[in-house]
């Protein structure tokens, strides 16, 4: 996704929460969805951090991508966890589990 269609997916997308994140979903009239991964403004947050969870999203999001339904354009917005917890793969495929319920894309 380029930056037009990431704004676009923001202005006029639908926005659902989960403990942890946010998703904007946005029909791209495509066969297949698009993801993008972004992060909250926080001072927490270093580029190893950004980067495990970024890889930790997209292995999540790979597992899980023959049961969601493809067309849409999907930007998942993270925030970090709390500094005495270490985030895990299996934390993130519930997010995301949680997260395409709400929005009605799981199959």
């Amino acid at each position: 996704m380029g930056r037009k269609e990431i704004r676009e997916v923001f202005g006029k997308g639908r926005r659902f929460e989960s403990r942890g994140a946010k998703m904007f979903v946005l029909k791209n009239n495509l066969p297949y969805n698009r993801i993008c991964f972004t992060f909250s403004k926080s001072k927490v947050w270093n580029a190893v951090s950004r980067n495990r969870a970024k890889r930790l999203g997209r292995e999540a999001f790979r597992l899980m991508k023959n049961r969601v339904l493809g067309g849409y354009d999907l930007i998942l917005l993270i925030f970090p966890v709390s500094m005495d917890r270490s985030e895990s793969l299996s934390d993130r495929i519930a997010q995301l589990e949680s997260l395409y319920k709400k929005a009605g894309l799981l199959k």
